[in-house]
């Protein structure tokens, strides 16, 4: 018989993990994070991650796993994630998804079987990542639209690696992702998920962000940024020539302070431009939280009342 889980999304700033809070508080559940960049130790501020207070006691899962200067990919996610709603649910409690990166999400709610990708070879993401390197990371993203739509909708044009990665899949297999995904969701699902998004009124939304962003600011992301980069620096040296990831510094809010630090633009405007990329985040979020038939959309007033998921 599938796990119930209970999960809560919606775009950034729109009040979902309070919510999970309380709604955990109520029901006795614990939750596990569906973001992909609360996933890093260390990054805290920059990634509004609740801290110990903010929690109220509440047991969390899938935050700090992973350092900043590693890989981590939504196959790992989806492994580590199932294992600890059934965990949860085995206490007894009520698993919570918490989060709003919509590739983990719909790794969970559509039970994707990534042990069943194929590697891709590491020419393809060579030659490819060349190209971007000549040609400009738009260009390479220009591939992706063309062979396969659906990747390039997931996928910011900005991340080389997983654009690279997206192409070679297709051409791996001769399928687009939606076919790919639909050929691993085969074996039954062990997990059942009602979904419930966060309605926000736009200018609602829009202004918690802003302030959301002011707060970051007052509350020391400039230094948490120098530290993170220290610690990645750090790692990089001491890797050598082993691979490594810079995934977590192209973060909102991470990417923007440095190039703020490298000269590139002024301190009033990198608290703009993060400021706008979260809120062009946000509307991104909107737009493929919208496509499931699976998602509920519901205000958060409504959300605070909604019955116990376990009956």
């Amino acid at each position: 018989m599938p796990v119930k889980a209970l999960v809560i999304t919606g775009p950034t700033a729109s009040g979902k993990t309070s919510a999970s809070i309380e709604l955990a508080l109520k029901y006795g559940g614990e939750i596990i994070s569906a973001d992909s960049m609360q996933i890093y130790r260390y990054m805290d501020i920059g990634t509004a991650k609740p801290s110990p207070a903010e929690r109220k006691g509440v047991p969390h899962y899938m935050l700090d796993v992973a350092d900043p200067w590693e890989d981590y990919s939504v196959a790992k996610y989806a492994k580590e994630a199932r294992k600890c709603i059934k965990d949860v649910a085995l206490r007894g409690k009520l698993p919570i998804i918490t989060g709003g990166t919509g590739l983990y999400i719909n790794a969970l709610v559509e039970n994707i079987d990534y042990d069943t990708a194929p590697d891709v070879p590491s020419e393809y993401i060579d030659e490819l990542t060349e190209y971007a390197h000549k040609n400009g990371a738009e260009a390479l993203h220009g591939i992706l639209r063309r062979e396969d739509p659906e990747a390039a909708e997931q996928i910011h044009f900005n991340n080389i690696k997983r654009t690279a990665r997206a192409i070679g899949m297709k051409r791996v297999t001769g399928m687009t992702l939606a076919q790919r995904n639909s050929a691993s969701k085969a074996s039954p699902a062990d997990i059942e998920c009602d979904v419930y998004a966060i309605e926000t009124d736009r200018d609602v939304l829009y202004d918690r962000i802003n302030k959301r962003v002011d707060e970051m600011f007052e509350a020391g992301l400039e230094d948490e940024v120098r530290r993170v980069i220290k610690l990645c620096e750090n790692a990089y040296t001491a890797y050598g020539d082993r691979p490594r990831s810079k995934t977590a510094l192209q973060a909102i809010g991470y990417k923007e302070m440095i190039a703020y630090f490298n000269g590139e633009y002024g301190y009033d405007t990198a608290k703009e431009r993060i400021k706008q990329y979260s809120r062009n985040y946000a509307k991104r979020q909107i737009t493929w939280f919208r496509k499931p038939d699976w998602v509920k959309w519901i205000r958060l007033d409504e959300l605070r009342c909604i019955m116990n998921p376990q009956g």
